[in-house]
């Protein structure tokens, strides 16, 4: 068996910023527009009026202060409050393998690596742009990689189960190096004419080669092992799919983009997650306070201080668990890789980190790794 490194990680930041203040404008135009439109319903009592939103509430509830996105005039157009989007060819890129292209080749340069070097890719995020063919495959394709590549999907989760698959790919010897694309543009599922969840999603891709310890560049992070977990649930959630039109859904139906029951996610996910990961560092001897950097999912802040706190026993510092979805906000898969790739450069060789990833299912990834 080969022992196995992330030997680098690639980053694509969106063109656009929707700050909290424009967010809420947007939305409490979009409320007024509704609630003018339906007055004689709510004074009646048959329809609900739409709450104004607020900053406030925003950074009370998740910690957001502004995220990145691949479209924004149509995100902030009350009339619209979704990306706007042009339809591209098939003879063209698409905006998915676009950006993943981008992540991996900052993910290649930044280890001295070419396609050569590489064997396979796997695109794993929350939602696939098209059902075939494979965006990992259009990735491979662009970036000249001679292998193979395919895709998957762990909603939050899927950057670390990719990870794993990745991982154990190279340490049985069927492939010597393998990009894992994360390419999150999550503005196209994201109810943004739903107050509770308006300001969640960011978009963003990020990208993670694993090769063989032996051929790492210097100061790699040899991963020590890789641990999954899913439970099902219905309390994070997304219906659309290609049976919609079978079903004679209408596609503009609430649960055709994601939903959640925020309060039972946060009291269900937080002690799944921690036990867990101590779980997982019990296997080499480790307890979480022998951990040098936990990079965990960000989803909301809240969720992340309390899983700190159940693993450390006190509220854990942004040194000991960064936070970046102030920045970001909600990145799906992509959050606890952003996390590692913007804090990783002062741990010291020998010291040990933690990815950890939650979400939909429930699911639930750890990657437990030490400095070279």
């Amino acid at each position: 068996m080969q022992r196995v490194a992330i030997s680098s990680t690639g980053l694509y930041v969106p063109p656009y910023v929707i700050s909290n203040e424009e967010l809420v404008a947007s939305f409490n135009q979009f409320a007024d527009i509704e609630n003018a439109a339906h007055a004689a319903e709510i004074a009646v009592g048959t329809r609900q009026p739409i709450p104004q939103s607020s900053i406030e509430f925003i950074e009370k509830a998740s910690g957001i202060k502004q995220r990145y996105v691949m479209e924004k005039s149509g995100v902030l157009d009350p009339q619209r409050m979704r990306p706007r989007f042009r339809v591209r060819p098939d003879s063209e890129i698409s905006l998915m393998a676009e950006i993943g292209v981008a992540a991996a080749r900052d993910a290649l340069a930044r280890a001295g690596k070419q396609p050569a070097d590489i064997d396979g890719a796997i695109c794993a995020c929350a939602n696939m742009q098209r059902a075939y063919p494979a965006l990992a495959v259009e990735i491979q394709a662009a970036l000249g990689i001679q292998g193979f590549g395919f895709d998957m999907n762990v909603a939050c989760s899927s950057a670390t189960f990719a990870v794993e698959m990745a991982v154990n790919a190279v340490k049985t010897g069927s492939a010597r190096a393998i990009l894992v694309v994360n390419p999150e543009i999550t503005s196209s599922h994201l109810a943004w004419k739903d107050r509770d969840c308006h300001f969640i999603f960011g978009d963003v891709c990020t990208a993670i080669l694993i090769e063989r310890l032996e051929t790492a560049p210097a100061g790699a992070f040899e991963v020590l092992g890789t641990r999954l977990a899913t439970t099902f649930s219905n309390n994070i959630r997304n219906n659309a799919g290609y049976m919609w039109r079978s079903e004679d859904r209408n596609p503009e139906d609430r649960d055709m983009l994601f939903y959640q029951e925020g309060r039972k996610v946060f009291k269900e996910v937080c002690p799944l997650a921690a036990q867990h990961i101590s779980t997982h560092l019990a296997e080499f001897g480790l307890v979480p306070n022998d951990v040098r950097r936990f990079w965990l999912h960000q989803a909301n802040l809240a969720m992340n201080q309390l899983i700190g706190r159940k693993l450390l026993g006190h509220d854990a510092t942004r040194d000991e668990a960064p936070v970046i979805l102030d920045e970001f906000a909600n990145t799906a898969s992509a959050g606890s890789i952003i996390a590692f790739h913007r804090h990783h450069d002062d741990i010291k060789a020998g010291e040990v980190g933690v990815i950890s990833s939650f979400g939909a299912g429930y699911s639930i990834g750890s990657v437990v790794l030490r400095r070279t």
